[in-house]
């Protein structure tokens, strides 16, 4: 019998996820993951079932038809059929407000989104491109990161500067919106009278952000027109007084491409540190600049989660999701140390471990811990966007 099979791509600057999906009975059901991380060494590790793998790619150093035909050789069983390629875009502009089916028109719509995530959106293309090169009749969707965030209105997407621009495109849109979609749906399952009500979610990474939602519906965000903005991250700076770029054009970076080049790779962790962007690292370095990034970033968290409470009226229920914010107990303790005026209180046993619920009794917030998957959800709107479509 031909195992059919979807594919889903997620790609960064220098790695790409992948989820491998039995679709055989009309649901995504996950059967492998595997992350390939681009460099000198380029590597891919995978896992199907009870099969776990790492294995060297010479001479692999880019997103391109021989990265892709490497992992469909190395994935995919003899006589699988590929039922859709999924893929995460981080943006959709005003244009995308849910999944899509990638043909010549969505395709050139895509391309034309470039300018506003210049660094992100190409890699995803470059894929889109060398799967298309490889498997042309293959169904291949696209699932965007800032769709998730469409719901929100003028107050939350508006900077303050003339109309015209904001007409053009120049507003908050937020990201990592497949992680709130889907931790936003399983709060639903784990705890159901919470859900309906006002949620923040911090999905803490090397890239950060936080959401507020009420009934699961996002109504504000901590990025904004880029990936910039909101909380510092690992190194990217979080919100920034604009003068300051104004000043630092003047006087050191001169030119656009060396200060988003700063932006993006010297701030953040890493900056104020000088040690490393890596939470984990900064947490077992005794340096009073290693305290100091971690004591910033909790800090500028708490104060995100405030002011996504007045956006959507209060706090009902904070949840922790992605890398830092599902493993680092320290973190959330150091979030919980400035919202206790809030009451939020947490478990100090159940913060250790990692547990799901992780309030403490008596605490007027509740508080979770929910491990997030992007590649779930793009499988999922991918196989909507098909049913959608009759394709």
């Amino acid at each position: 019998m031909i195992e059919k099979v979807g594919l889903t791509f997620n790609a960064g600057s220098s790695s790409l996820k992948i989820g491998i999906f039995d679709i055989g009975s009309g649901n995504a059901k996950q059967v492998g993951r595997g992350t390939v991380l681009l460099g000198e060494q380029s590597r891919l590790r995978y896992s199907i079932g009870d099969e776990r793998k790492e294995v060297e790619l010479p001479g692999v150093d880019r997103l391109d038809e021989r990265l892709v035909s490497e992992i469909f050789d190395r994935l995919l069983r003899a006589g699988s059929a590929i039922g859709f390629v999924g893929h995460r875009v981080v943006h959709g502009g005003s244009t995308f407000r849910g999944p899509a089916v990638v043909d010549d028109a969505s395709l050139s719509q895509i391309e034309d989104l470039v300018p506003l995530a210049p660094l992100h959106q190409p890699k995803a293309l470059e894929v889109i491109h060398a799967v298309r090169a490889l498997h042309p009749s293959v169904i291949q969707t696209a699932s965007f990161d800032t769709a998730f965030h469409s719901s929100q209105g003028s107050l939350s997407a508006r900077l303050a500067i003339p109309r015209a621009m904001h007409d053009a495109g120049i507003r908050r849109y937020g990201f990592h919106g497949l992680s709130y979609k889907f931790v936003s749906g399983q709060l639903k399952k784990i705890a159901p009278d919470i859900s309906g009500g006002r949620l923040i979610c911090a999905h803490l990474g090397s890239g950060a952000s936080l959401c507020g939602m009420i009934d699961g519906v996002s109504m504000d965000t901590s990025m904004g027109f880029s990936a910039l903005d909101g909380v510092p991250m690992a190194t990217r700076p979080g919100s920034i007084d604009a003068g300051a770029l104004v000043h630092l054009l003047r006087t050191q970076l001169h030119d656009a491409d060396r200060l988003e080049d700063f932006l993006y790779h010297q701030c953040g962790l890493l900056g104020v540190s000088g040690i490393s962007g890596d939470t984990r690292v900064l947490a077992e370095d005794s340096h009073p600049e290693a305290k100091e990034a971690l004591a910033l970033f909790c800090f500028r968290i708490a104060g995100e989660i405030g002011r996504l409470a007045v956006s959507i009226g209060g706090i009902d229920a904070l949840v922790f999701t992605a890398g830092i914010g599902e493993n680092q107990p320290e973190i959330r303790k150091g979030v919980e140390r400035h919202l206790g005026w809030m009451g939020l209180s947490l478990s100090e046993a159940a913060n250790k471990s990692n547990a799901t619920v992780i309030g403490a009794r008596g605490s007027k917030i509740s508080a979770f811990v929910i491990p997030t998957d992007e590649e779930q959800v793009i499988a999922d709107e991918a196989l909507a966007v098909i049913r959608q479509h009759r394709l």
